[in-house]
């Protein structure tokens, strides 16, 4: 698909987000919005992968290069920031061990949940075969 309709259609759902953010009653950010929508439609069907892979891919792939400007504006808050550096690191610790767990945690009861399915979505190992008629090898 052309690439100009594929960022069409993310600034189109960008713009519905901003939208929506002016008229809600709560201070709610527009992307957040956005990517809830985004997430939304391509749940229902009503919007396809496929319509926005090439630029999601190439967003994507230059992701970091999208943060170089919020970490060059850190700089303006210098001052700030060394008086609150031991509190500031405390909390990226912290947080970041929260997340560490919660995703640990998140992921053992998804397992569990599965096997007591009956189900299993782990990738097969390295140099192990499929089964002979299993649906992975149909795929």
């Amino acid at each position: 698909m052309n690439i100009l309709k594929q960022c069409f259609y993310l600034l189109l759902i960008c713009f519905i987000g901003e939208a929506v953010a002016l008229l809600l009653p709560v201070p709610l950010p527009a992307s957040i919005i956005s990517m809830v929508l985004l997430f939304l439609l391509l749940l229902t069907g009503w919007f396809r992968e496929t319509q926005i892979r090439e630029v999601s891919d190439f967003l994507l792939g230059n992701m970091a290069v999208l943060f170089i400007p919020a970490g060059v504006s850190i700089i303006n808050y210098f001052d700030e920031i060394r008086s609150v550096w031991p509190a500031l690191l405390a909390i990226i610790l912290i947080s970041t061990i929260v997340t560490f767990l919660v995703t640990a945690f998140t992921t053992q009861l998804m397992i569990r949940f599965m096997a007591r399915r009956g189900r299993s979505y782990a990738a097969p190992e390295a140099g192990v075969s499929e089964p002979a008629g299993s649906k992975r090898e149909e795929m």
